[in-house]
C-alpha cells in the first residue's frame, strides 16, 4: 500500500513539475515571438509612413502598399490580442472584469499554446515575407515627390486628420492630375461609391485640400443634391472660365437628360481639363463615370481596432494599461466598424483612463445592443445607417431620466439626419454624445443630440430624442367594468 501511495505521489509531483515547466517555457517562447513581431511591425510601419508622405503614381506600387497595410494591421491585431494578456499574467487578473467573450476566449487560447504559437508565428512569417519584398518599392519610393506635411506626432496626426485610405487617395489624385485621355471637351467624371458613413466625403475633402490639387484646379466647387432633379438648380453663375474641379453628392438617382444638361453647362462655362467627382452610395451612378470608379469600403476589423486603440488611448501607451487594452478591444468588436461610435466613444474614454469606467461603458453598450436586437432585430450600427429608423438608447438613461418614478420603462428614440442643414430643427435642449455616455448630465424627456466630425467636410449628425411611455395593456377587470358600464 505504501509503495502504491509513493508511486502515485511521485507521478503527481512529476506531472505538476512538467506542467509548470511547460507553462513557463511556452510563455517565454510567446514573449520572444511577440518581441520579434514588434520589431517587424516597426519596420513595416516605417515603410508605411514614408509611403504615406509621398505621391505614388505607379499602380503596382499602390498594390504593394495595400498588401503591406493589410499585413501590418493584422500583425498589430495579433500583438494587441496577446501582449496585454501576457502582461496581466493570466485569467485570474481579468476574471473580475465583465469583458467576455473576448477576454475569456483569449485567455483560454492563452492556455492553448499551440493555437497562440501558430497565430503569432503566422503573423511573423507573413510580415517577414511582405517586408522582404519591399526592397524595390523602397528604392522607387525615394524618387517620388514628397508631400508637404506638418510635423505632427502619430497620435495628433491620426486624431486630427484622415486615417487610412492611402491607396484610394493616391488613385484619386492620379486621376485628377491626368489630362483627358480622349482629348475631347467632355469632362472626366470619377464616381466614388461607398456605404453609409465609411468616409467618402472625408476622403474627397482631404484630397481637395492637397497642395497639388489646389494649385492644379484654381476653382473647386462642392454641390449637394438631395433629389435627382436638384442638379438643375445649380446656378451657372457658380462656374468660372478656369480649370474646375466639381464634387457632387447624390442621394438619389439622376435622370440622364439632367446629367447631360449639367455636363454641357460645365463644358461651356469652365476651362479645359475640368473634372467631376460623384459621391454616392448608389451603384447606378457608375454609368456616368468616364473612368473606373473608386469604391470605399468599411475599414477591416484589424484597421478599425488599431484606429480605436490610438484614439482611445491618445498619448498613453496601451501596454501600460493592459486591462484597458482588453476592454478597448472588446469595445472595438461590438461597435462593428461604426466610425461615428468610434470617434464619440474614443474621446469620452480618453478623458477617463479608469478600468471601472471603461467596463461600465462596455456594459451599457451591450444593454443597448440587446435592446435593439430584441425590439428591432438589428444592431444599432445597422439602424443608424438606415435613414428614418429609430434606435433604442435606453441603456444610457436608466439612472438619468428625470420625471416620473419608473425611469427604467422609458425608451429614447434616436432619429439621425446628416448635413449642415440638419441643425435647422425645432428648438430643443442640446446635448452631446459624450454627455449621455459619461452620464454627467440628467437627460430631459426631449432633447437634441449633436455630434460634429473633426474632419472636413465637418459633417454634423443631429438626432431628435424623446422618451417613450410604455403602452400598458388594459387589465381584464377594467375591460369587464367598461363592458358593464356600456350595458
Amino acid at each position: 500500500m505504501d509503495l502504491v501511495i509513493s508511486a502515485v505521489a511521485s507521478e503527481v509531483v512529476n506531472r505538476f513539475i512538467s506542467f509548470v515547466s511547460n507553462k513557463y517555457s511556452s510563455q517565454a517562447c510567446l514573449k520572444e515571438n511577440l518581441e520579434i513581431l514588434q520589431h517587424l511591425l516597426l519596420r513595416a510601419h516605417t515603410i508605411f509612413e514614408e509611403a504615406e508622405g509621398r505621391y505614388i503614381s505607379n499602380s503596382r506600387m499602390l498594390v504593394q502598399l495595400k498588401t503591406l497595410t493589410e499585413d501590418m494591421f493584422r500583425g498589430y491585431d495579433v500583438l494587441d490580442t496577446y501582449l496585454p494578456l501576457l502582461k496581466i499574467g493570466g485569467i485570474e487578473e481579468v476574471s473580475g472584469l465583465s469583458i467576455w467573450p473576448f477576454a475569456i476566449t483569449r485567455c483560454l487560447h492563452m492556455a492553448e499554446s499551440t493555437t497562440v504559437s501558430y497565430q503569432v508565428q503566422s503573423a511573423i512569417k507573413t510580415l517577414e515575407t511582405t517586408v522582404a519584398n519591399m526592397t524595390e518599392f523602397i528604392m522607387i519610393l525615394a524618387g517620388c515627390r514628397r508631400m508637404f506635411r506638418s510635423p505632427y506626432s502619430s497620435y495628433l496626426y491620426i486624431d486630427n486628420f484622415m486615417f487610412g485610405r492611402q491607396v484610394e487617395k493616391q488613385q484619386v489624385i492620379n486621376i485628377l492630375m491626368q489630362g483627358n485621355p480622349f482629348r475631347s471637351s467632355a469632362p472626366t467624371v470619377l464616381p466614388i461609391i461607398g456605404g453609409c458613413r465609411v468616409g467618402k466625403k472625408t476622403l474627397v475633402g482631404n484630397i481637395c485640400s492637397d497642395d497639388r490639387i489646389r494649385s492644379y484646379y484654381p476653382c473647386i466647387l462642392h454641390f449637394r443634391a438631395e433629389s435627382g432633379d436638384e442638379i438643375q438648380k445649380i446656378h451657372p453663375e457658380s462656374f468660372k472660365n478656369v480649370r474646375t474641379l466639381v464634387t457632387i453628392e447624390f442621394f438619389s438617382d439622376v435622370a440622364d437628360k439632367y446629367w447631360q444638361k449639367f455636363c454641357s453647362i460645365l463644358v461651356a462655362l469652365t476651362g479645359k481639363g475640368s473634372k467631376v467627382i460623384i459621391i454616392s452610395r448608389l451603384e447606378k451612378l457608375i454609368r456616368f463615370g468616364t473612368v473606373d470608379p473608386i469604391r470605399i469600403n468599411s475599414f477591416s476589423r484589424e484597421e478599425y481596432s488599431y484606429l480605436f486603440k490610438v484614439l482611445a488611448f491618445g498619448s498613453a501607451n496601451p501596454m501600460d494599461h493592459p486591462q484597458l487594452a482588453l476592454v478597448g478591444k472588446e469595445l472595438a468588436t461590438v461597435f462593428q466598424g461604426s466610425l461615428v461610435m468610434l470617434n464619440v466613444y474614443a474621446s469620452v474614454l480618453r478623458s477617463n483612463m479608469n478600468v471601472q469606467f471603461w467596463t461600465r461603458v462596455l456594459e451599457l453598450f451591450r444593454v443597448i445592443i440587446h435592446n435593439n436586437l430584441a425590439r428591432f432585430g438589428e444592431h444599432p450600427k445597422t439602424l443608424l445607417e438606415k435613414d428614418g429608423r429609430a434606435v433604442d438608447i435606453t441603456g444610457f438613461s436608466v439612472s438619468s431620466l428625470s420625471g416620473s418614478g419608473n425611469t427604467s420603462s422609458f425608451r429614447l428614440g434616436l432619429l439621425t439626419t446628416t448635413g449642415k442643414d440638419a441643425s435647422k430643427a425645432d428648438e430643443l435642449p442640446t446635448m452631446s454624445f459624450g454627455d449621455i455616455i459619461a452620464g454627467s448630465k440628467i437627460l430631459p424627456h426631449k432633447f437634441r443630440l449633436v455630434w460634429e466630425s473633426r474632419l472636413p467636410p465637418y459633417t454634423v449628425i443631429c438626432a431628435n430624442c424623446a422618451a417613450e411611455y410604455p403602452q400598458h395593456p388594459v387589465s381584464q377587470r377594467k375591460k369587464r367594468r367598461r363592458l358593464c358600464m356600456s350595458l
